[in-house]
């Protein structure tokens, strides 16, 4: 009995806050919804903001106590307080949430709106600027001036894009005409070497006739040095001057 007591009591509590929740989610989602909001928090935002913080997580604390009174209890717990304590917790998720989207919603009203008082300085600025002696002239008239003079602005801009522009497709051009002459100049000098007649057999004459002094020329060096590196295997040493040939002959016999 003192089980379910306790049960009660502290569900109580966990209806009590969420009542209190919500209330204090009527009074915050005024400053989200105010057409001139300030350019700073004020100090009754600030303390609501914190309150609900603070509510948050006490019910958090108390559903997990309800959990414990849940699992200490000596008989499986009912399907109802199961289901009502997924239910708090489903709650508290969504007030969570809810949070979230107030504070998300007052810094982009509060951003749009420090983003208009901007605006609206530069273009005093500039109409003090335009008119030092009367600072106070005709807010539409500097208005109009201040566009107009952002206009030439892009429009000078639109000038430099379009130049920039220009020489990127006269470049382009320039390219395609001399890839255009390159490939001209290679079918002319595949066309004239089709022309001549023989010029494809005198090349392979040529590369034949390479080829046939590479080999004479191997088998000299060979026929010269392969008997010299026998003789210095063996230990003789040929003599300076003389031929090879001779110098075999003067050797003794082993």
């Amino acid at each position: 009995m003192a089980s379910q007591g306790s049960w009660a009591q502290v569900r109580q509590q966990a209806r009590a806050q969420e009542t209190q929740t919500e209330a204090l989610f009527h009074t915050y989602a005024q400053f989200a919804s105010t057409t001139d909001i300030d350019p700073e928090p004020s100090d009754e935002e600030q303390r609501t903001e914190e309150q609900l913080n603070e509510i948050l997580e006490k019910r958090t604390a108390l559903l997990q106590h309800l959990a414990r009174l849940l699992d200490s209890e000596p008989t499986p717990p009912s399907a109802l307080k199961s289901t009502n304590l997924a239910r708090h917790r489903e709650i508290l998720q969504q007030h969570r949430t809810e949070l979230s989207r107030l504070k998300t919603s007052i810094s982009t009203a509060r951003d749009r709106a420090n983003l208009l008082s901007n605006v609206r300085r530069d273009i005093s600025a500039y109409r003090s600027a335009q008119n030092p002696q009367n600072p106070n002239a005709d807010p539409h008239a500097s208005e109009a001036e201040y566009m107009l003079g952002e206009r030439g602005r892009l429009d000078n801009s639109h000038s430099m894009m379009d130049s920039v522009l220009s020489q990127a497709y006269a470049t382009n051009e320039s390219f395609g005409l001399q890839r255009e002459t390159l490939s001209s100049i290679q079918r002319r000098i595949t066309g004239a070497a089709a022309q001549v007649p023989g010029i494809n057999g005198l090349m392979q004459r040529i590369g034949s006739k390479k080829r046939r002094d590479g080999i004479i020329l191997g088998a000299f060096i060979g026929f010269e040095i392969l008997p010299r590196h026998a003789l210095e295997r063996r230990g003789g040493k040929p003599r300076a001057g003389k031929p090879l040939s001779t110098q075999r002959r003067s050797m003794p016999p082993d």
